[in-house]
């Protein structure tokens, strides 16, 4: 059980080679990090049994307030609520505090009837506010739910 950064040794296909009007930025971004690897931005965790788990991308970060915040930290917490199944965190332009906290959950467990937005929104600002910093609750948290329709068989015929 361990986790990183996400490198690859070997060219492919399909792999950058420079970044239009700036290679050097590209030399710098992905191939210095992790000399002899290309270095693809990306966290992961590999588990004892040799399974690889993307965590989400190292270089994400949103700037609030001026306290800077890695994406993959909200949504880990965010992740550990027992109505979520998965997430993502992405920051928009705010006027005042430089960046604005959007928050995607995608999709959410079954849930009962009882359970609303507003509940799970106030708990997941919550959770936020005790696992990391007041300063790193989402304004906005945008919830969807998911489910599954099934359609009747199709007739031949």
């Amino acid at each position: 059980n361990t986790s990183g950064a996400l490198c690859i040794s070997q060219a492919w296909p399909g792999m950058a080679r420079t970044i239009y009007n700036d290679h050097k930025r590209f030399l710098e971004t992905y191939l210095t990090p992790y000399p002899g690897f290309f270095f693809t931005g990306d966290g992961v965790y590999r588990t004892s049994e040799g399974y690889y788990q993307l965590t989400g991308r190292l270089d994400d970060v949103i700037n609030i307030s001026g306290h800077r915040l890695g994406t993959a930290e909200v949504e880990d917490v965010v992740n550990h609520h027992m109505a979520v199944a998965e997430s993502a965190v992405i920051g928009y332009p705010h006027e005042i505090k430089g960046e604005g906290k959007l928050l995607a959950l995608l999709p959410l467990k079954h849930l009962s009837q009882s359970y609303c937005t507003a509940t799970l929104t106030a708990e997941l600002r919550e959770l936020i506010s005790k696992k990391i910093a007041k300063y790193a609750a989402p304004e906005y948290i945008q919830v969807t739910l998911c489910r599954l329709v099934q359609h009747p068989p199709q007739q031949h015929g």
